[in-house]
């Protein structure tokens, strides 16, 4: 095991911290959303619709900064977004330009690439955060998967989920499975994925809840067909994913496009939680429905 750097129960404070020294020097650039309930298939799904999404890319071109593909957000970092210390691997940040408060980064001291599968020093740096924050953790593998940055990132948002409606809307259709070993296929979820049960006592442990993050981890891959390839020596994904975790469940699901009828999906849309642009977009996103975008960028079931 990586050597744990962050000291047990200092997590919750830095990041509170950070965030309110971010938001004063105007590090944290948060992007603000009007927030509404959609229900679809069993979900409520909390949508948020942006005022301009473009604004990231105007507040990196007023700062000089380089367009993404061209330069690295994490490689020097911003030191007004740093956090904390994890592990001698990783590193904690704020995200920069947020939609949801004290939405905390996990990432790679060294550029290790987005594809790389997720090992099990990356699940000791994410489980040092879950025993300290009973959060959300996402990763969203490759471009395809809604990956904004090619530096491999974990990341972690407190829960409940959105102002109202649900903690996390996606485990309204969790009943029929609830408890079952093994990994498990959600009816109510109409595309391929997996879902894996957690104990939630191991997360009084950092060793202990990572061995049981890596071990699911490696269940719904080799379930869902995305075992990994090699490249370069390395543990390469096979195809691209998003992945979902909570001191309870874990949820993997292959994705087949970035967006459907121009709305982008990452992680989070599978927990429930849709980002529309504007006014036009939360229109379509309506007439279409919720859980037909979702299934419009994830893989068909065979």
């Amino acid at each position: 095991m990586s050597r744990l750097l962050l000291e047990r129960g200092s997590l919750a404070a830095a990041l509170l911290a950070r965030s309110q020294h971010a938001l004063a020097c105007g590090a944290m650039q948060p992007i603000r959303t009007d927030e509404e309930i959609v229900p679809d298939g069993g979900m409520e799904f909390i949508v948020r619709r942006v005022s301009s999404l473009e604004r990231k890319e105007r507040l990196k071109q007023q700062n000089g900064q380089k367009a993404p593909s061209d330069a690295d957000p994490f490689l020097p970092h911003e030191p007004d977004l740093f956090v904390a210390d994890l592990t001698q691997s990783h590193f904690s940040l704020l995200n920069k330009f947020n939609v949801i408060e004290r939405h905390l980064l996990i990432v790679t001291r060294a550029f290790v690439p987005q594809e790389m599968l997720i090992d099990m020093q990356d699940f000791e740096a994410l489980a040092a955060c879950m025993v300290e924050i009973d959060g959300l953790a996402f990763y969203n593998a490759g471009a395809v998967a809604g990956a904004s940055q090619p530096h491999k990132h974990l990341q972690l948002v407190p829960l409940p989920l959105g102002r109202r409606g649900p903690t996390l809307p996606v485990e309204a259709l969790f009943g029929p499975v609830t408890g079952r070993d093994g990994p498990q296929r959600v009816p109510g979820l109409a595309f391929r994925h997996a879902l894996a049960w957690l104990d939630h006592t191991a997360f009084d442990d950092v060793g202990t809840a990572a061995r049981q993050l890596h071990a699911s981890y490696l269940a719904l891959l080799a379930v869902t067909g995305l075992a990994a390839k090699d490249s370069r020596r390395e543990a390469c994904q096979a195809g691209p994913y998003n992945l979902l975790a909570t001191r309870r469940w874990m949820l993997l699901v292959p994705r087949s496009s970035e967006r459907c009828n121009s709305i982008a999906v990452n992680a989070l849309g599978f927990a429930g939680s849709l980002f529309v642009r504007d006014a036009a977009q939360l229109s379509l996103l309506k007439r279409i429905g919720p859980m037909a975008v979702l299934r419009g960028t994830a893989v068909a079931l065979a």
